[in-house]
């Protein structure tokens, strides 16, 4: 009998491939009714973090959570790493998985990279050029770098997303122009109220981006504003920043009648503002008008105050949709930037590739 010799096999661990992915849902194929029911607060994101720290093949990774995005950045090396990161974060969620796929952004290797790039500069924005994404960015990676959750991969490419950013940011004018939820706002109520020196405006959460809102409407006139929180004590002390008055959260509702502009913009898990509330409240507001303005994710008001005689409601969507206009003047910055990043991501890229590579034939 001929012994035919077997060439050597190689070994799991060798054949195994390391990579870079994204994985999530952002405003660009997902509504906001489906994005406020896929993001994750504070207290899910540590929870999550605890469930995915034990999924094999999952090496490193960073989750960020926004109004217009959730995403998970991270470095895979089992094939099915990135599907178990589903499944676990669809069951969390109590979100089908099925219908997770319908919008789900999922992109590896150089484009992952490129993706992550233009996130941090606000590229890939709602209003692009926007600088709130960059903040939010570098706390969702200093909070995966403390429970240490990042490592040599992660740990590079977000620094040199970093660096990307603040380039872009100094060498083009992507930043010029109505590239804020707040200014975006105000310019809006301007557009209904005219002069907002007369307007009484109202602060529902005292939050950051409520705390924008309302000082994007002290600069263009508005003198008379309210800070409602759900924390009294930290309504008290915005109020005070601000110069203004603090109400409690449970007499918001009734005093609704009294302002013209409601800013809403907690981090309540369901809705605060319900369509009864303002219902009543136009029957005592003799015939003038009230903007309810709604900045958070999941939304403060309920969608039906919409269809309400002489109210006007707005989301997050609908501000962005105010604000493409501003986008279409500024096409060769964002051209640019896209180049910019394009060649700083390629350049990184050419250094990650090889590392991956010796790590997952390690």
């Amino acid at each position: 009998m001929t012994l035919v010799a077997t060439p050597p096999q190689p070994s799991l661990a060798a054949t195994v491939q390391q990579t870079l992915f994204v994985l999530g849902a952002t405003h660009h194929r997902t509504p906001i009714q489906v994005r406020e029911k896929l993001s994750l607060d504070p207290g899910a994101l540590a929870a999550l973090h605890e469930t995915l720290s034990t999924i094999e093949g999952l090496d490193e990774f960073t989750m960020l959570s926004t109004c217009n995005r959730t995403e998970f950045y991270g470095v895979a090396s089992s094939a099915d790493t990135v599907p178990r990161l589903r499944r676990a974060f669809c069951e969390r969620q109590n979100f089908s998985e099925t219908e997770f796929t319908r919008y789900a952004l999922q992109l590896e290797g150089p484009r992952a990279l490129q993706h992550l790039f233009e996130v941090a500069s606000g590229l890939d924005s709602q209003l692009v050029g926007e600088t709130e994404i960059f903040g939010q960015l570098k706390d969702a990676y200093a909070a995966a770098h403390a429970r240490r959750s990042t490592g040599p991969i992660l740990n590079r490419v977000f620094q040199k997303a970093f660096q990307a950013a603040k380039h872009v940011r100094t060498h083009t004018a992507i930043t010029e122009g109505q590239v804020s939820v707040a200014n975006v706002a105000v310019e809006l109520a301007r557009d209904i109220f005219g002069q907002l020196n007369r307007t009484r405006v109202l602060l529902l959460g005292a939050g950051e981006i409520g705390e924008k809102t309302a000082k994007a409407f002290q600069s263009r006139g508005v003198t008379s504003l309210s800070v409602s929180s759900r924390r009294l004590g930290r309504a008290m002390e915005l109020a005070s920043e601000l110069r203004a008055f603090a109400l409690p959260f449970w007499l918001a509702p009734a005093k609704l009648p009294e302002f013209d502009i409601v800013v809403c913009a907690t981090a309540a898990p369901s809705t605060v503002v319900a369509t009864a509330a303002v219902a009543a409240a136009m029957h005592r507001r003799a015939a003038q008008p009230l903007f309810l303005i709604d900045l958070a994710l999941p939304r403060d008001v309920e969608p039906p105050v919409a269809d309400l005689p002489n109210v006007y409601l707005y989301n997050l969507d609908d501000l962005a949709t105010i604000a493409e206009a501003n986008r279409h003047s500024r096409e060769a910055e964002v051209a640019k930037c896209r180049e910019l990043l394009r060649n700083r991501s390629e350049t990184l890229w050419s250094h990650l590739r090889p590392r991956l590579e010796s790590r997952s034939a390690a």
